[in-house]
């Protein structure tokens, strides 16, 4: 029996995402050090738009649980590297999801 929301969340999804996401972090890894803020918001945008690529190619799987876990994912990493802004979501500018 599938459960409500298995099917969107396809073993090909869950990669794709998973692959974002570390890249996401592998970039704010590399910029910590100089608390580039700049470049920060940089890779907040670029992970922001692989997402929206990849829901919009993938059937639009991102809802609305799925969207504040991913928005409050990449929000506490940007901070927790050193990101000080006030903008209480920073990827609302490019979130399309």
């Amino acid at each position: 029996m599938v459960e409500h929301g298995d099917e969107l969340f396809t073993e090909e999804r869950l990669l794709m995402s998973d692959q974002a996401l570390d890249t996401y972090l592998h970039q704010l890894i590399a910029v910590q050090e100089t608390q580039d803020s700049e470049r920060m918001m940089k890779a907040v945008e670029e992970v922001v738009l692989r997402f929206n690529e990849m829901n919009e190619a993938n059937g639009y799987f991102i809802e609305t649980m799925e969207r504040e876990e991913f928005a409050d994912f990449i929000d506490k990493a940007a901070r927790l590297a050193g990101l000080d802004i006030q903008d209480e979501d920073i990827t609302e500018e490019w979130r399309e999801w």
